[in-house]
């Protein structure tokens, strides 16, 4: 960790103090710990001399110096604080001398007795292992009122729910009049039954019988992405355009990547990312997705994404890899700062070409008029301008040509970087 430059593990509910060994790496520029429940002294050596205070709000026990808005930490005797750690010791050794033999008695009886608990199956999800009934989803629902209507798409219909318990959920309710409403519920089901990360939406649990079938969800606060981009009650800044796609862009990667089977969302766009409270974006709508076997690199399929998106082996030949899921981020990549969709465009020119055409040197004809103005800081606008050229690299013709995931969230968490140096 020592080459170790950038480093964000803030909205984590951590709690534990912050090793002092840290001020051994020298290259962090960037250590973001907010929204924590972090404790103790904050380290002064090294890298944190030149750490914002912004970095470490929101973790109400942290102390230290002045500078970074934390009160100074107590004072106490070297000689006081051994004692105290001996007597916890002590204490701990005790508790085990205790502990170990009522433990290895209470073992020996339930195994006596042939009680042991059967273990559930580790490959099971939550999906599988809990249900709710058709009757408690209407109740937290209101019946499946309009009221509650969230979203719809082409299998389904999303509406929020309220549990007895207070808990605010999301429950997609798949249209069931169309064979690919029944083939959608199970493609999700299968698809995200082991996946696990902070940039997916999380499946809290299913309902399924003959008649009726929906996913429990957990509820995004915010909306979709789309919402937020072209609503005028909304405006994003370059910074969290670029959060919310590193976001993304850190969810592919871990379905490209970091999972045991290679899953392709193949439907990536704005409204399929939702926001949380925090502005936190999270990947959903896997109505359509593949998983590859270890064998596999890609397959063919005749399902068909959201035109403007579809990368082009994938609309001709229905040719599916994760490529395609690669060209979709480019194309959405250059709409989150261009603020115009991929199909808008009359005759043969597209965003992508639109775009092409006007970097590096006419930036300003394609971003968002209301992101940047011609006043604004020039470090600022060379950003964009990369940030649309990692986004061209993303989209090219050919799949061969393409940027990987890994390679995409590198660099635009070095962009990151550059923007705070702004």
């Amino acid at each position: 960790m020592i080459g170790l430059e950038f480093l964000d593990l803030s909205h984590n509910n951590i709690s534990v103090n912050i090793p002092k060994s840290l001020e051994k790496l020298q290259n962090l520029k960037y250590f973001n710990i907010s929204v924590n429940k972090l404790y103790g002294e904050i380290p002064s050596g090294g890298p944190f001399r030149n750490l914002s205070s912004q970095f470490f709000i929101y973790n109400e026990e942290l102390c230290g110096s002045s500078r970074f808005s934390v009160p100074p930490c107590p004072t106490s005797s070297k000689h006081k604080s051994d004692r105290k750690k001996l007597l916890v010791l002590f204490l701990l050794l005790g508790l085990a001398l205790l502990f170990v033999p009522i433990s290895f008695v209470f073992v020996w009886i339930r195994y006596r007795r042939g009680k042991s608990v059967p273990q559930q199956d580790d490959s099971l999800s939550t999906i599988t292992r809990e249900r709710i009934s058709y009757h408690g989803l209407l109740q937290a629902t209101d019946e499946l009122s309009e009221s509650n209507l969230i979203g719809s798409g082409s299998f389904g219909t999303v509406y929020k729910g309220v549990l007895r318990s207070g808990a605010v959920i999301a429950v997609k309710v798949f249209s069931l009049q169309l064979d690919a409403g029944f083939k959608s519920f199970d493609t999700e089901c299968e698809v995200l039954r082991n996946l696990r990360h902070r940039n997916l939406v999380k499946v809290i649990t299913s309902c399924s019988n003959l008649d009726f079938k929906a996913l429990v969800l957990e509820h995004m606060s915010n909306g979709s992405l789309e919402k937020h981009l072209y609503s005028h009650n909304y405006f994003l800044d370059i910074r969290q355009r670029l959060s919310i796609m590193i976001d993304v862009a850190c969810a592919l990667e871990y379905l490209h990547h970091g999972c045991s089977s290679t899953v392709i969302h193949c439907d990536l766009k704005p409204s399929n990312v939702l926001l949380d409270e925090d502005m936190v974006a999270h990947l959903s709508d896997f109505g359509i997705s593949k998983l590859l076997g270890e064998d596999q690199c890609d397959f063919y399929t005749k399902t068909l994404a959201t035109l403007g998106y579809i990368a082009p082996e994938y609309g001709l030949d229905g040719l599916v890899s994760t490529k395609c899921d690669v060209y979709s981020y480019g194309i959405m990549l250059l709409e989150m700062f261009t603020r115009r969709k991929p199909n808008e465009f009359d005759g043969d020119l597209n965003l992508k070409q639109c775009a092409s055409y006007s970097l590096p040197e006419a930036v300003m004809d394609i971003v968002d008029v209301n992101l940047v103005t011609p006043q604004d800081n020039q470090k600022e606008l060379d950003v964009v301008a990369s940030i649309m050229k990692v986004a061209l690299d993303c989209c090219a013709e050919s799949p061969a040509r393409r940027t990987n995931m890994k390679d995409v969230v590198g660099m635009l968490q070095k962009m990151k970087i550059q923007l705070l140096a702004c």
